[in-house]
This record gives C-alpha cells, structure tokens and sequence, in this order.
C-alpha cells in the first residue's frame, strides 16, 4: 500500500471542518433536542459540494474520490452523527446505487438534482423482518406490460420522508434463490401508493430522518428499473462496500470529536488543587483513545485507497466499519466518564457523540455481521 493524503485532501478537510465548527456544531444540539431534520442546511451542504461528493461533474457533482469521502463524513461527524449520516446515506447508498447502475438517462434524471440538493435520495432496503438477514426481503414487485406494481413496508430508512426519490429493492422472482430474485427501482416521493407509516424514535441521531415505508401498488414505469432485474441484490453487496467505508468514518468522526471534548474538559476542570488531564488514570484514558483512533483511521482510509484503485475492499471496509464502530463507542464512552457527572447531563455534547456513535455498530450491517463477512474472505483465501 503506497497511500497518503495529499495537499488537496487536507484542504478539503480543513475546509469541511470549519464549516462543521461553524455552521452545524452550534445548531447540532437543538436539532438533536428536537428530533427534526434541518432542511435549512441542505442547501449550504449543496453549496459545498457536499451532495454530490462522488457524482461526476459531468452531472453536477465534485467528482471525488472514496478517500474525499471519507474525510467529508468524518469532518461532519466530528460535529454532528445526525447530520454525517445524512451525507453518508445520500452519497453512498441512494445516489451510489444510481451511479453505479443506473441507466444514463437515470443518471441525467436524479444525480443533478441530488448533487444541487434539491432532492434528497433514500435507499430502501432493511424491512421489519429481514436486518441482517436482507435478502429475507418480502417487499414484490411484481411486473404489469411496462409497469412494475410494488407492495411490501421498508423499515429504519434514512430520508425515508425528506427524500425526492428512494431506491427501493423488491423480490421479483420467487422461484428463484432469495438471493438471486430481487431487482431495484426507483421510486419518486409523490408517486401514488408510497407513503410514510411511521417515524421511529431513537436512541442517538435523532435528528436524522428516519422511518417507515410502505408501499401500495406503487405503480412504476419499467424505465425506473434500476439494474438487470433479478441482479438487485448482488449489486447491493456492492453498494454495502462502499457504505461500511462512510459508516466506518462517521463512527472516526465522532471518536475524535469525543477526544477534543475530553481533552479540553481535562485541560479546563480542577480537582484536587489541580487540572484532571495531570492524573495518570485520566491520561490512560486519553492516550488509549488515541491510538485506537489512529489505528482505526488507517483501516478506514485503507478501504477507501483500495476502492480508488479499482481494488477489491469488501474485507478491508468490513475491518473499518467493525473496528472504527466499536472504537468509537469505547472513545466516547471513556470521553464521558472524563467529563464525570457533567458528562452524563445535556449540558455536553460528548453524551449525544455516546449515542450517535452506537449506531455505527449496527447500521450498514451489524458488528457480527462484519465478522462473519471477514471470516468468509479470511477462509475463501
């Protein structure tokens, strides 16, 4: 591996994490309090390019590499999960799956007005029963001359209600193996039948919008097929690859946001006639923080290196998203205890960090699913 970061990468980094400082680090806890999307802030993350990170210019978008990626969604995250999740899900999942396999008069259709934010893209794939079993899926689609009739309910699907279009995967063949049987279409917000059933609550996130789908004889041009029918769900695995990188540097994000939180705190609080960043059980803490951060970013950009070299990734992304994930649960974890007692109120922004960073172990496939993912790539050799 002969990576490193170049002038234009830091750049980027310097430039997303100011924005992040300024302009979503002060607004990020009254969003989180209120459980609400900020569409305010769409059109300055378009602005930024932030919208189209890995959409050719040719429609619109920055046209950047995986690596650029990475850095944007964990300059995000340093400031707010909510809001990196956001960016991570509508570049690598709803307008990945369209530039990765969409048709070109797809790709002239959505990318431009994803990458201008004038629509958001979902990607529906987890259902109430099937998570980590995904190609459980019992959604159909079921095919009328040039039409195709969708029915079924998609369950914690990120823009689910603020998106212009979602990315809906459906079982086109039942006869066929579950894994083998299922297409994608697009599926545009105000088409008839597609409706919101329910916003979740959650744990961390909270501003993130997350929900329900259900679909009633969603009624779809066959040009809204996106990929080879009966191809969805290997074409999926594909687009997963990609997302575990961005989940990977969501979870790098928040980690290191935690740490600039302790570390300040530390540096600020007295006890004892003294700052608590010079007790040794407080340094432990910090210095183990760090290095598990840096071991995980390397992971990460590791992942997104390869992707930009045409190479395969799919273990290494799993690596990231499983070690940078249960990383940054413990980093936050120990930034909290750091700030003690003022830790555990809202008063500090290292509590929501806590609770965002949960989420990096389950979404894009669960911590065990990560390792059974690597345990197969292991033994295939």
């Amino acid at each position: 591996m002969n990576f490193s970061l170049s002038e234009d990468h830091e750049l980027l980094r310097k430039t997303v994490r100011d924005f992040a400082r300024t302009e979503i680090f002060p607004r990020a806890k009254a969003w989180d309090e209120e459980e609400r999307f900020p569409q305010e802030i769409v059109p300055r993350l378009a602005e930024l390019g932030l919208l189209g990170i890995r959409i050719p210019e040719e429609y619109g978008g920055s046209g950047m590499d995986m690596v650029s990626y990475a850095i944007c969604v964990e300059e995000i995250a340093r400031a707010d999960g909510s809001l990196a999740l956001t960016v991570a899900s509508h570049n690598g999942l709803g307008t990945g799956h369209v530039l990765s396999f969409g048709s070109e008069a797809q790709k002239k259709k959505y990318l431009p007005k994803a990458a201008k934010g004038e629509w958001l893209a979902a990607w529906a794939l987890t259902e109430p029963g099937s998570g980590s079993d995904s190609a459980g899926l019992r959604t159909t689609a079921r095919r009328e001359g040039d039409d195709w009739v969708i029915n079924g309910t998609k369950m914690f699907i990120t823009q689910g209600s603020v998106g212009g279009f979602c990315v809906v995967l459906a079982r086109t063949n039942s006869d066929a193996p579950k894994q083998k049987g299922i297409t994608a279409f697009i599926v545009e917000h105000k088409t008839k039948g597609f409706s919101t059933s329910k916003h979740l609550e959650k744990l961390g996130c909270r501003s993130s919008d997350t929900v329900e789908l259900t679909f009633e004889d969603v009624r779809v041009n066959d040009a809204q097929r996106l990929g080879e029918v009966d191809h969805g769900f290997t074409d999926t695995m594909k687009i997963l690859d990609r997302g575990r990188v961005s989940i990977a540097a969501m979870a790098l994000g928040l980690g290191f946001g935690a740490l600039e939180m302790a570390v300040t705190y530390a540096k600020d609080r007295k006890q004892f006639g003294k700052p608590i960043a010079d007790f040794q059980a407080i340094q432990w803490m910090l210095a183990d923080s760090r290095v598990e951060l840096d071991a995980a970013q390397l992971l990460t950009y590791r992942a997104a290196w390869l992707c930009d070299q045409g190479r395969p990734f799919t273990k290494e992304a799993s690596m990231a998203k499983l070690y940078a994930s249960e990383v940054a649960t413990r980093v936050c974890n120990r930034a909290l205890q750091v700030h003690g007692g003022y830790g555990f109120t809202r008063e500090f922004a290292v509590e929501r960090h806590l609770r965002d960073a949960k989420l990096c172990e389950i979404g894009e496939g669960t911590s065990e699913v990560q390792r059974i993912v690597i345990a197969k790539q292991i033994l295939a050799g």
